[in-house]
């Protein structure tokens, strides 16, 4: 994690930072899905602790992954929207953090579902079991997806763990987050 090329979303009077910072984020996401590796991470160095990700993200490897990943074209349609950003080495002495996605239980219903498969019972039983009212909301900032699979538009909650002096090595999936690995933050 050497490098990083930052990505700033252009002011548009058409289109919410939020709306925007959702769809840059999808098109990382597939764009990372394509490029395989699991050495690339994202930050959001303009977080902001009313659930906004800011207008800005911060894309974290070595000089060859970031190159490779670039080169993938997965910007397309992102061009009049967003500002890509130089190449550049990553600060010495920056400090590091986690950066990963949080899962909210917030589908009742597919909790439901899940328990009727798992025990055998009706969906009557799964209802009063698990009634609408446990839904969890949380207060992350999020980016608005749509899933590939499905068709179904979710919320991917993102949450910045505490500044640490030492970096952790491990693996990033490929919406560019990890549970344990940490990126450079500056």
């Amino acid at each position: 994690m050497d490098h990083y090329v930052d990505i700033r979303l252009l002011p548009d009077a058409e289109f919410a930072p939020t709306l925007l910072m959702s769809a840059l984020f999808g098109k990382l996401h597939r764009g990372l899905v394509d490029y395989g590796g699991q050495d690339i991470g994202v930050s959001f160095p303009d977080v902001a602790e009313t659930r906004t990700l800011g207008s800005r993200l911060r894309l974290h490897g070595t000089e060859k992954g970031l190159q490779r990943l670039m080169q993938l074209g997965w910007m397309q349609g992102m061009r009049d929207h967003a500002e890509f950003g130089r190449l550049q080495r990553a600060p010495d002495g920056a400090r590091h953090r986690v950066v990963r996605r949080v899962q909210a239980k917030s589908s009742p219903e597919r909790l439901r579902r899940r328990l009727m498969s798992r025990k055998q019972i009706d969906a009557a039983t799964a209802l009063r079991a698990i009634p609408d009212s446990v839904a969890e909301t949380l207060s992350l900032p999020h980016v608005v997806l749509t899933s590939a699979t499905t068709g179904q538009r979710f919320k991917l909650f993102v949450e910045h763990g505490p500044v640490r002096d030492a970096a952790v090595l491990g693996i990033f999936g490929t919406y560019g987050l990890s549970a344990s690995a940490t990126v450079p933050w500056f």
